[in-house]
């Protein structure tokens, strides 16, 4: 197996792991987390498909760099909100489906 091969596939399996996390947590920053493991794994699949031939296109490369200071901006407002909404609420996770809002 080939080196961009196995980011792509490392990349798809960080996805995958996110999205699995962000449908079954009911805690907002497990939530956070997820999210960002789903940018993380873009991240690794587009630098993946950035390689090309051995040689490494710059485009992708700039796009990365670029979504890696958006999603820390992104997270930092996230994590903000869910302290916000804990201490609203008293509690940092979403309520149970059962259970009155």
């Amino acid at each position: 197996m080939t080196g961009p091969t196995l980011y792509a596939l490392t990349g798809a399996a960080l996805v995958g792991i996110g999205v699995f996390g962000l449908i079954s947590a009911r805690h907002l920053l497990r939530r956070v987390v997820a999210f960002n493991l789903i940018g993380s794994g873009l991240f690794v699949f587009l630098g993946a498909a950035g390689a090309r031939g051995g040689a490494a296109d710059p485009l992708p490369q700039a796009l990365i760099i670029t979504g890696i200071v958006v999603a820390l901006s992104a997270s930092a407002l996230a994590v903000g909100l869910v302290v916000a909404h804990a201490r609203a609420s008293g509690r940092p996770a979403l309520p149970e489906e059962d259970e009155e809002a």
